[in-house]
């Protein structure tokens, strides 16, 4: 009976160990999947804030960019859109806060890193939802990010193009 109480003991301790692991040292898959999420949540917004909070909110979005990241994306009904630099994602996410509200979902996360650990890649699907608009914008991208002194920045985002059979 010892031996088994003992062995409970050394799995639960090992359990807690690993657990403590994992949040103390999550995985760069982990750590880009929360990047992403509260990337949604710098771009969605309210119609009640202030100009100032939209200027800060804007330079924190603009923060998960690389200072030379390409973003280049097709919206339907709005049509392409590229985006050069940290300062330009700034300036859009500026203008944007110029609608009503925008809620921003990423509700499916794929990460892929490299085996360098340096890089990665996530196919996200966008669901973002602006005030006044009957529908819901609903886009595939593929992000990607490069490790720069420690901090997971993005480097590029594209739209994926749906296949048409």
């Amino acid at each position: 009976m010892k031996i088994v109480s003992r062995l409970i003991g050394v799995i639960a301790l090992a359990a807690l160990g690993f657990w403590l692991w994992t949040v103390f040292f999550p995985s760069p898959e982990k750590i880009i999947q929360k990047r992403l999420a509260k990337l949604a949540r710098e771009a969605s917004f309210s119609p009640d804030e202030s100009d100032l909070i939209k200027m800060a909110d804007a330079q924190n979005l603009a923060a998960f960019f690389s200072s030379n990241a390409e973003v280049n994306i097709t919206i339907s009904g709005h049509g392409q859109q590229t985006i050069n630099g940290r300062d330009e994602i700034r300036m859009a996410a500026l203008a944007s806060r110029q609608q009503t509200s925008l809620d921003v979902k990423f509700p499916d996360i794929i990460v892929t890193v490299a085996p360098d650990k340096t890089s990665a890649t996530a196919e996200v699907t966008v669901d973002a939802t602006v005030s006044g608009e009957h529908d819901a914008i609903v886009q595939e991208l593929k992000i990607d990010f490069q490790k720069t002194d420690g901090h997971w920045l993005i480097n590029k985002v594209q739209t994926v193009q749906n296949v048409s059979l």
